[in-house]
């Protein structure tokens, strides 16, 4: 059985399993905020309705082959969908490599799917679901209180912090402009990453996840109408954020930023 936990093993693994829960991960996106079940019916095609295929639902190559259409019809599907898969086994194999096999990779492959398929659909419809980061911080803060690698306090001081932090801006920010400027779906993810990721990510979450917005921001006023008033999710800038944190050594950033403020 320990042969399993080979790198050379488990690292394709995951990417498999990444493979497969992206494709899950896809239909959760398409039908979760409409009200649909996820459960049933399956796949299926949005023109013709007709049922895909297993042979033609493998996750990242089947969209190759089928040349992007409906096997029965001829309709045209997203790029996302191999995209979304691609990016969930790409970094279930990397939390694979950098984590090994520990309770901690567990908890980071559920918290890999929940942030980035709620990401997906805040970029959709600019909302982050009370499913995904409410139960993610829940489960958060189980697993820091089952699991002997990292402490439970840190975890809930995490939680605490990161929703707070953020509730803190947006009250300051409709106190002086009176209009809401962040999503209360924002502050619960960022309680959702300390809870999962602890308090002292926070900062550096913070930090990244503003420069990744900036930068986008500032690209999309300088292309379209919209200027610097042009509502963006935030949502995916936490979690691309939260997700360098955890695969690029991030809690030394931590140790460094907090040290660089006397902490």
């Amino acid at each position: 059985m320990s042969e399993f936990f080979e790198p050379v093993i488990l690292i394709p693994t995951l990417f498999f399993l990444g493979a497969v829960l992206g494709s899950f991960a896809n239909v959760v996106i398409y039908r979760m905020p409409r009200g649909e079940s996820v459960a049933w019916p399956g796949s299926h095609c949005q023109s013709c309705k007709k049922p895909v295929r297993w042979y033609n639902n493998v996750p990242i190559f089947a969209w190759f082959w089928l040349r992007g259409k409906c096997a029965e019809c001829g309709a045209r599907f997203s790029i996302r969908y191999p995209i979304v898969e691609l990016i969930m086994a790409l970094l279930f194999a990397a939390a694979g490599y950098v984590l090994g096999p520990t309770w901690t990779l567990v908890e980071a492959l559920l918290f890999i799917f929940g942030v980035v398929t709620a990401s997906f659909i805040d970029i959709d419809h600019m909302i982050l679901p009370d499913k995904f980061t409410l139960s993610g911080i829940v489960i958060g803060l189980i697993g820091a209180a089952l699991n002997p690698e990292r402490p439970f306090m840190d975890a809930l001081i995490g939680a605490f912090f990161g929703a707070g932090f953020l509730w803190a801006i947006a009250y300051l920010y409709y106190v002086f402009r009176n209009r809401e400027g962040m999503g209360g779906g924002d502050i619960k993810l960022l309680g959702w990453i300390g809870a999962v990721l602890g308090w002292k990510a926070i900062p550096v979450v913070i930090l990244v996840s503003s420069l990744l917005g900036s930068i986008v921001g500032i690209s999309l006023a300088a292309r379209t109408k919209g200027g610097m008033q042009q509502p963006i999710p935030f949502g995916p800038y936490l979690a691309g954020a939260a997700l360098i944190y955890l695969l690029l050594g991030g809690a030394k950033w931590s140790e460094w930023y907090l040290a660089l403020h006397g902490l």
